[in-house]
C-alpha cells in the first residue's frame, strides 16, 4: 500500500497534462524561428500563454515563462528590486526559503534593508506592523498568498492596499495558492506560480508581471520574453497551460475532506496541535505538531508504514532543525520539531484518510518512545 498525501510539495502530473506534454514534445521548431515549424512552436506557447493569464486575471503580454516557483521569485523579488532603486523590503521569517534566500542574498550583495513583518500564532502577517513600516524609500513588499506549511491565507488585499498609499509595489507568491483558491494580478505587481503545484510537469513556472510595474532581468541574451532571455520550453508551456486550464475550471480539494483528517488527526493523537489558521487555510493542508516527537521519526515510521507526508522543516547535513515558519509564528522550538503536513489533493479519498488516522497512533507512540535527538541515547539492555 501507498498512499500520497504530500501534495503541497508536488501534484501527480494529470492525465490530460501527461497526454498533451508528449504530444508537444513531438513538435520541432525554435518558437523564436521565422520559419514554419517554428511558427507552429510559437502558436503553441502563446496559446498555452493565454489559458495561463486567463487563470491568473492577467493579459498574456503579462506572463513570463521561468523555469518554476524558484525562479519566478527570484525575478520578482530581485527584479523588483533592481527597478525600483530602493533599500528597504519587507516581507515575513514565515515565507518560503524562495523568497527569504533571495532577500538574503540582496542583503549581503546589494546593500538591501530588511523590515521583517511579524506573524501571529496562526501565521497572520501584522497589517498594523506593515501600515506603520511602509514609506516611499520602500522598494518592494513580497508576501505569500498562503503559506506553504501552515496553509494560513494572508489578506493580500489589505497589503496590496496599504502598500498602494505609499505607490509600493507588492510581489505575491502563490505557488502554494494556485489551484487551491482563486489568485489574481488585480492590483499586485507581480504574481508567482508553478506547473507542478497544478498536475503539471516540474521546472515549468510564470512570473505575471503587472503592465505597470517594471522589473529588471536576472538573465540576458536574446530578449525572448519582457522580462527573460532564453530560448522558451514550448513543451513545457502546452503542459502547464492544460493544468492552468483546469485550475481555471476548477479541481477544488474538498474541503470536508481536509476537515475529516484533522477531525480524525484530534480524535487518534488528542495533544496534537493545529498550526496555522483553522478557518482561513489551503483546502488540502492539515498541519500538526505532535509533543515528544521529532517529526522526521514520524516521516520515517509513516513512510515504511505507506503514507507518504511531510515535515514541513528543513534537515541539514542530517541535525533535524524546527521549521522557520513555526518558529516565525511563537512555537517553541522542541514543539515545532514534531511538525507534521499532511497534504491532500483533488484525487485524495476517504479511505486514505482513514487509514492515514488509523495508522497514525502506533507512529506518534513509537516516535515518542525514540524521543528527540538531541536527548542522551537510550542504553541497550
Amino acid at each position: 500500500m501507498s498512499i500520497y498525501l504530500d501534495h503541497a510539495a508536488t501534484t501527480p502530473l494529470r492525465p490530460e497534462v501527461l497526454e498533451a506534454y508528449v504530444s508537444a514534445l513531438g513538435v520541432v521548431g525554435n518558437p523564436s524561428s521565422i520559419h514554419s515549424q517554428g511558427q507552429q512552436a510559437k502558436r503553441m506557447l502563446e496559446e498555452a500563454r493565454e489559458r495561463i493569464a486567463a487563470s491568473l486575471g492577467a493579459d498574456p503580454v503579462e506572463v513570463t515563462f521561468t523555469s518554476g516557483g524558484t525562479e519566478a521569485v527570484n525575478l520578482a523579488v530581485k527584479g523588483l528590486y533592481w527597478a525600483r532603486g530602493r533599500r528597504r523590503i519587507l516581507t515575513s521569517r514565515a515565507e518560503h526559503h524562495a523568497t527569504l534566500d533571495a532577500v538574503e542574498w540582496l542583503v549581503a550583495h546589494e546593500g538591501a534593508v530588511v523590515d521583517w513583518i511579524p506573524v501571529d500564532g496562526l501565521g497572520r502577517l501584522d497589517l498594523a506592523y506593515l501600515a506603520a513600516a511602509l514609506a516611499d524609500d520602500v522598494a518592494l513588499v513580497s508576501v505569500l498568498w498562503a503559506n506553504n506549511e501552515v496553509g494560513t491565507i494572508q489578506p493580500v488585499a489589505e497589503v496590496v492596499a496599504l502598500a498602494a498609499a505609499h505607490g509600493v509595489p507588492v510581489h505575491c507568491d502563490a505557488v502554494s495558492a494556485y489551484g487551491h483558491v482563486p489568485v489574481s494580478l488585480d492590483g499586485l505587481a507581480a504574481l508567482s506560480v508553478s506547473a507542478h503545484k497544478v498536475g503539471g510537469p516540474v521546472g515549468v513556472g510564470a512570473l505575471a508581471i503587472s503592465r505597470s510595474a517594471s522589473v529588471t532581468p536576472l538573465l540576458h541574451g536574446g530578449n525572448q520574453q519582457r522580462a527573460r532571455s532564453g530560448t522558451q520550453d514550448a513543451a513545457g508551456a502546452v503542459a502547464f497551460g492544460v493544468a492552468a486550464s483546469l485550475v481555471e475550471r476548477g479541481l477544488p480539494v474538498d474541503t470536508a475532506l481536509r476537515d475529516r483528517l484533522i477531525a480524525g488527526v484530534r480524535a487518534a493523537v488528542p495533544d496534537a496541535v493545529l498550526r496555522g489558521d483553522p478557518v482561513d487555510r489551503l483546502p488540502g493542508n492539515a498541519h500538526f505538531t505532535f509533543p515528544g516527537c521529532e517529526g522526521d521519526s514520524l516521516l520515517f515510521l509513516l513512510d515504511v508504514a505507506g503514507f507518504s507526508v511531510s515535515t514541513g522543516s528543513a534537515c541539514q547535513a542530517g541535525v533535524p532543525e524546527a521549521s522557520h515558519v513555526l518558529l516565525a509564528m511563537g512555537v517553541p522550538e522542541s514543539e515545532a520539531r514534531g511538525a507534521l503536513r499532511i497534504t491532500l489533493g483533488p484525487d485524495s479519498t476517504a479511505a486514505e484518510v482513514d487509514a492515514f488516522v488509523a495508522a497514525l497512533p502506533a507512529a506518534v507512540a513509537q516516535a515518542r518512545a525514540a524521543g528527540l535527538a538531541d536527548r542522551e541515547p537510550r542504553l541497550g539492555r
